[in-house]
């Protein structure tokens, strides 16, 4: 029972639980702004009352395409807000930081061989030549 605390209680855990909660909220909000503002705009741009009525029938089965429009829709913007809100900012971040991390090269090609070499080397451990520093 005591692994089972300890790995409930790790930072990874709470983190990804915070995440989907966030996560799913978000969702409900753009959800709501997608089949409550922003379809209808859209619906009357086009002059069509709204997607979610938007249906047809086929043998006893109804198609709601209008709820599927919402959904697709909804869909889009949080990908859109996920990739620019999040991804984009961290990339950002992580090219910045591995353009500040370059470090002094430990290695040199040997001009005769093209063998790499250490940069203190005087003499190709290949081919034996003498390299100039």
């Amino acid at each position: 029972m005591e692994g089972f605390k300890q790995f409930l209680l790790r930072g990874n855990v709470v983190d990804m639980a915070v995440g989907i909660v966030v996560g799913a909220a978000f969702g409900t909000v753009v959800t709501s702004f997608v089949k409550d503002l922003l379809t209808p705009l859209i619906a009357a741009i086009v002059r069509a009352p709204d997607f979610s009525g938007i249906a047809f029938a086929l043998n006893g089965s109804k198609f709601l395409i209008g709820d599927f429009i919402n959904a697709l829709l909804s869909f889009f913007i949080i990908a859109a807000a996920v990739y620019f809100g999040v991804v984009l900012p961290i990339n950002a971040i992580v090219a910045r930081v591995r353009g500040q991390a370059t470090t002094d090269p430990t290695t040199k090609r040997c001009p005769e061989c093209f063998s790499e070499i250490p940069v203190q080397a005087r003499r190709c451990a290949f081919c034996t030549s003498v390299v100039q520093s």
